[in-house]
């Protein structure tokens, strides 16, 4: 079987709107939550969310085509054009198009155009829709836009499975190079939908924080957590096998070593409260790797603040590492970040990538009174310094579905 490697990274993120940056502020324990301010949110019961800040799209792309793609899709070619960049990858010479994917997802799509010509519809009439309505809003078209943008011709997917929808990219794409079907694959995940109809779903489903502090809003493993933050963004990374980036002489960030896909099976979505399906994701995820549970140093968690995430999770990370559990370090990113539901995957492999390049595992920053089910390491507050050899990063969507990535550090051949 062939190895998969990671050789370029790009990201559009609240704490940055580049990989480099937004690893940064992970490192700082910087808060990118703050009042909504992209629209009016007073009748939601909703004050906060981690909005993308000062993103210039005409960076990526002309003005025209901003036009004709929605937020997701822009965040999402932004990100993967410097994934490209980042690689020193130029598809056509270094390497064959036709075996160069994209397998980028997104949870929900364009929801922002979805409300706008709904609304439009509504007050104006069904000829008033706009031509582009289709091609905006559909969850594929940030694939579609990106494999246009870097001419990549191979596979060209995106996988929906909620909030596990670009951690299965990342994983079906290193399958893809592993089994010899790609030899590049552009994966990660992008979502915009902080919007009226966005955050109004989600509260609906009191899914979402109301805290209005955004210093205590994302709070993962704390007894006061009382939902998630919703956040926006994207990130890509371009997957390449071992020898073709050798041979072309690539910059390797990490490698991939192992990806566990399965299902709960149990609720549309609350977890399973005994932790096996996660569990046995992570488990299969580590078998892959052919690690024990002994060698994993850092665990990314899905970590989102609701009542029964954190609990669910920190017992299937019992079951799948046993006595270790207490020993591993453990954080939610998304203490930082807020959740960016489809796209979450994707920006934490990044700050996997930067905890197994720097021996450095960044923090769950708002936890300050550790839940009696939550009795691991949290790393609360401010990251640590610590040997980092293999991580494992961990997404559990809606609908039962969980994903884990194993990645290693680069050691040379």
């Amino acid at each position: 079987m062939r190895r998969v490697v990671i050789t370029g990274q790009g990201a559009v993120t609240p704490l940055g709107n580049t990989a480099k940056e937004f690893w940064e502020g992970l490192k700082e324990g910087r808060n990118g939550i703050a009042p909504i301010k992209k629209f009016d949110a007073s009748e939601t019961g909703i004050t906060v969310a981690a909005e993308v800040k000062d993103f210039d799209p005409t960076l990526y792309m002309a003005k025209k085509q901003t036009k004709r793609m929605d937020l997701f899709s822009i965040y999402g070619v932004a990100a993967a054009k410097q994934a490209v960049e980042n690689a020193g990858l130029n598809i056509g010479e270094n390497a064959d198009p036709h075996r160069t994917g994209v397998i980028v997802s997104s949870g929900i799509g364009g929801m922002t155009t979805i409300q706008e010509q709904v609304i439009k519809m509504h007050d104006r009439g069904p000829k008033r829709v706009a031509p582009f309505f289709v091609p905006m809003s559909i969850s594929n078209m940030a694939a579609g836009n990106i494999s246009i943008a870097t001419g990549a011709k191979g596979i060209c997917t995106c996988v929906v499975t909620a909030c596990a929808s670009s951690t299965n990219a990342i994983g079906d794409g290193f399958r893809s190079i592993k089994h010899g079907y790609s030899d590049v694959i552009l994966a990660g995940g992008t979502e915009a939908t902080v919007c009226e109809i966005g955050i109004s779903g989600f509260a609906a489903l009191t899914a979402l924080t109301t805290a209005e502090d955004p210093e205590r809003a994302s709070i993962p493993f704390d007894k006061d957590r009382g939902g998630f933050v919703m956040g926006e963004g994207a990130a890509v990374l371009v997957l390449e096998e071992l020898e073709h980036a050798l041979a072309r002489g690539a910059n390797i960030l990490a490698e991939v070593v192992g990806y566990g896909a399965n299902s709960d099976a149990y609720h549309m979505t609350s977890p399973n409260p005994d932790g096996s399906g996660a569990g046995i994701c992570m488990i299969n995820a580590m078998e892959e790797a052919g690690v024990s549970p002994e060698e994993i140093d850092y665990i990314n968690a899905h970590g989102t603040g609701t009542p029964t995430n954190d609990g669910a999770e920190t017992t299937a990370i019992k079951f799948a590492l046993g006595e270790n559990a207490y020993k591993v370090a453990i954080s939610s990113t998304k203490s930082m970040t807020g959740h960016l539901l489809g796209a979450a995957g994707a920006i934490e492999a990044i700050a996997c990538v930067g905890a197994l390049q720097e021996d450095f595992i960044p923090p769950t920053i708002g936890l300050e009174n550790v839940s009696d089910d939550c009795d691991l390491d949290y790393v609360p507050k401010i990251g640590q310094a610590r040997s980092v050899k293999y991580t494992l990063s961990n997404s559990l969507g809606f609908g039962g579905h969980n994903a884990v990535l194993c990645m290693k550090k680069w050691e040379g051949e």
